[in-house]
């Protein structure tokens, strides 16, 4: 059992937890991943590391509540104990010393994008960090991922912070104004393929972190399979970065589009089943 040492609301029903798990603590680089289960009857969820202390044994991770899974872990509380939390999970991100590097994120990806940069800066890069989200109140870490950067940029659909508009609208403007080495983006699929199309339109190296659908999390089971470079890939163990320009967006975007009904009838069914009981109650 994995007990939650310390839980924070920072987000419109995103949530920051900190698990004690003393070897993953000491053993995650950024860009890895853990599968948490909750209980034995539990699903098996994927998320990134989102940072690690590891003379407190704790690894930190940053989710929202979109499916059952995530909001019953969003249910629990400081003292809390989960059945399974398994990682260092996937290959890191490969850090050097590239020159300027754009990290763009959308969404959540913030959460996934912060240690990455942190050690991109640490390498001695220029980071130039680009976040979009709905609005300014779904914006996620402004201070951490400020400190982290050379320059931070946002873009919000409704204007609010930043420019009105899109990840890939600041950073057009970015590669129009400077010279880049590499650029990294994780998020919503969508966007991921969108700074992939400008990317490669500019010859500019681009990795990507994907997020298929996830079961074992050890290549067994093929969930996560992908198509990179006309090869089947496994997220799980041969990613979960990729070069952009060789993945297969569109099958991508049809598999995890199978999942969504789903997801979405399962959560239906939880809260409906929690309804209950407190109405019993």
């Amino acid at each position: 059992m994995y007990k939650i040492a310390r839980k924070k609301e920072i987000g419109n029903k995103v949530h920051n937890l900190e698990i004690y798990a003393p070897e993953i603590a000491k053993n995650a680089k950024a860009g890895q991943f853990v599968i948490f289960r909750i209980d034995d009857k539990g699903e098996r969820v994927p998320l990134t590391v989102a940072g690690t202390n590891p003379q407190e044994g704790l690894v930190r991770i940053i989710f929202q509540e979109v499916g059952k899974s995530t909001t019953q872990l969003a249910s629990l509380c400081e003292g809390d104990s989960i059945r399974d939390f398994v990682g260092p999970l996937g290959h890191p991100t490969v850090i050097k010393n590239y020159g300027t590097v754009v990290a763009v994120a959308g969404g959540v990806g913030a959460a996934e994008l912060l240690p990455v940069i942190k050690e991109l800066k640490k390498a001695g890069n220029k980071v130039i960090t680009i976040v979009g989200a709905r609005c300014k109140g779904l914006l996620i870490l402004e201070e951490e991922l400020k400190q982290e950067s050379d320059s931070l940029l946002f873009a919000t659909n409704d204007g609010t912070c930043g420019i009105k508009g899109f990840v890939t609208d600041v950073l057009k403007e970015v590669i129009n104004t400077q010279k880049l080495n590499i650029v990294y983006a994780i998020g919503p699929v969508p966007m991921m393929k969108e700074v992939s199309e400008l990317t490669k339109e500019k010859h500019i190296e681009t990795v990507v972190s994907l997020n298929p659908i996830m079961l074992d999390g050890t290549g067994m089971c093929g969930a996560c399979r992908v198509t990179v470079d006309g090869k089947t890939k496994f997220a799980c163990v041969d990613g979960p970065e990729f070069d952009a320009h060789c993945v297969h967006w569109d099958e991508l975007s049809s598999r995890l589009d199978l999942f969504k009904d789903l997801e979405k009838v399962s959560l239906d069914n939880f809260t409906a089943s929690r309804e209950c009981k407190c109405h019993k109650r």
